[in-house]
């Protein structure tokens, strides 16, 4: 493969399989929030790519940290218990701002950086500290990983030029845009990815800056 190119983002990637789900927190959007608006403004640009796959609104997510697959949390009520830990220490933590874009093109996605992730680095640091009150430091997952939040907007199923995508971008005033986003709660969730795309059902919302405030699913 040409090192300009895309590839499938569906393979199935280690630990994956058929019918098998993962836990994770992620940071969800409401239907009419600004990063929801921008499924509209790229939709007529990702129509013209054959490889690319847009992400529908209800799938519009930044990942901020993982747990564990699904058969492997074992414990019954860890899952409950690292939500609410996360309650109390989100609730120290006051909602805010974040900066999402301008819009890149990778190996496997068309995505929007988080411009600033500070406010989401705080974030993962409180969750990882959550999982950590339950399962203890040296058992926490993705705790050495760097982290780089971002929004993706397409998902690639095929080869594709990178400089080809950028260029589309530009041709349509796409490589400009840049939103910002209020962040103000983050979802437990339990995440596969089957049908090549990512769906979920949420477990637990946890808003930030309010004492032990949980919606549990």
């Amino acid at each position: 493969m040409a090192q300009d190119s895309t590839w499938d983002h569906w393979w199935w990637r280690p630990g994956w399989r058929l019918g098998r789900s993962f836990y994770t927190w992620h940071v969800t959007f409401a239907e009419n929030s600004p990063v929801a608006r921008l499924v509209d403004l790229f939709a007529p640009t990702l129509a013209q790519i054959p490889t690319m796959d847009a992400v529908s609104r209800e799938g519009l997510h930044v990942t901020i940290q993982g747990i564990g697959f699904t058969d492997e949390v074992v414990a019954a009520g860890d899952v409950e218990r690292i939500a609410d830990a996360a309650s109390g220490h989100l609730s120290r933590r006051e909602p805010f701002d974040a900066s999402i874009g301008p819009p890149t093109v990778d190996e496997e996605t068309i995505g929007m950086p988080i411009a600033d992730p500070e406010g989401l680095q705080w974030v993962r640091n409180d969750l990882q500290r959550a999982i950590a009150d339950v399962w203890g430091l040296g058992n926490v997952p993705e705790r050495d990983d760097r982290f780089q939040p971002h929004l993706t907007l397409a998902y690639s199923t095929g080869a594709a030029s990178m400089t080809g995508l950028r260029d589309i971008l530009t041709r349509n005033q796409l490589s400009h845009i840049e939103v910002v986003e209020h962040v103000t709660a983050v979802s437990l969730i339990e995440l596969n990815r089957d049908n090549h795309r990512y769906e979920w059902r949420e477990i637990a919302k946890v808003p930030l800056g309010t004492p032990r405030s949980l919606e549990v699913h």
